[in-house]
């Protein structure tokens, strides 16, 4: 690139290099797909999808609704925050209630009381039902390694399923949205992001986050090698006995299958300490419908789960 004399050449760091691939993302499929949608829940990941999507589109507003597909089994924060969001910024939310389903016989409780793998059929219903041709999510690549084998836009079928060797090599920035009618694309702006990536882009940003981000104390139980918190999803049983601990969420979803980490870090500056020495991916400590299975979460993408 020739440069003139005097003229300085603006550095770009690797969140900078991130930021614009997520933009330039959100901006191809606006300009390429006719119903976009966000899934967003409130936690860390979707929140940064939706700050991304803001810049990508200011002054002019986001130009697509955001959709939780909602348990029912959610913490009180999480909801409380999400709404705000919306509010503050003028977004359009849809939420399709898992309880829906459950109440009209299209869903049944299961006996372990998780309800995070009946996201799947309201999810691809919402779809179907309001013609949904892209669906953005927030998966990262390092979070689970079904998730390696996944594309920035991933074809899904007219049943809404994820097979790994009907995807598109992508090339350089470029991506192929194609699809046929019934089929839809779904999209991962911050697929190259790690943990740590998003940690250090939200203490850039300042973005705000739900407070269980951050070491509070709670009442938690011990079950299978997790501190999980008592709620309408059930617990503690038998032998299970709460106590209170300094805890703190590295990721948030279901509360009968999302645990806690003990961790005393209250600030941007311990949570980005703590996560560059952890050893364990976010998922891999804190969610135990992953760990059903070595391939829990490909048979669930399978399925046409994210």
């Amino acid at each position: 690139m020739w440069v003139a004399p005097g003229m300085t050449v603006p550095v770009m760091d690797a969140l900078d290099a991130l930021e614009s691939e997520a933009i330039h993302i959100f901006r191809e499929v606006a300009g390429e797909f006719d119903r976009p949608v966000i899934l967003f829940s409130g936690g860390k990941d979707s929140t940064l999808l939706v700050h991304l999507a803001v810049k990508a589109f200011a002054p002019a507003p986001v130009p697509f609704p955001l959709l939780h597909v909602d348990t029912g089994h959610n913490y009180a924060e999480v909801i409380a925050f999400r709404d705000a969001i919306v509010e503050r910024l003028g977004l359009r939310l849809e939420v399709a209630h898992v309880q829906d389903w459950i109440d009209d016989g299209r869903l049944t409780e299961r006996p372990d009381g998780t309800r995070n793998p009946l996201q799947t059929v309201p999810l691809l219903d919402s779809i179907v039902e309001k013609k949904y041709d892209a669906v953005f999510g927030g998966g990262r690549r390092d979070e689970e390694r079904a998730r390696a084998k996944e594309r920035i836009m991933s074809l899904r079928d007219g049943f809404g399923r994820w097979d790994p060797r009907s995807q598109r090599p992508e090339l350089w920035n470029l991506y192929n949205g194609r699809h046929a009618p019934g089929e839809h694309v779904r999209v991962f702006p911050i697929s190259n992001w790690t943990e740590l990536d998003v940690w250090r882009y939200i203490q850039r940003e300042r973005i705000e986050l739900p407070s269980i981000y951050y070491s509070h104390r709670r009442e938690v139980f011990r079950r299978d090698g997790m501190w999980l918190a008592e709620g309408p999803w059930g617990g503690p049983r038998g032998g299970e006995a709460l106590e209170e601990r300094t805890v703190r969420y590295r990721t948030v979803g279901d509360g009968s299958c999302t645990g806690a980490v003990e961790s005393t870090a209250t600030t941007l500056d311990e949570i980005i300490a703590e996560v560059t020495a952890s050893r364990l991916t976010e998922r891999g400590a804190t969610r135990a419908d992953d760990r059903l299975s070595e391939a829990a979460m490909e048979d669930r993408k399978r399925e046409g789960y994210f």
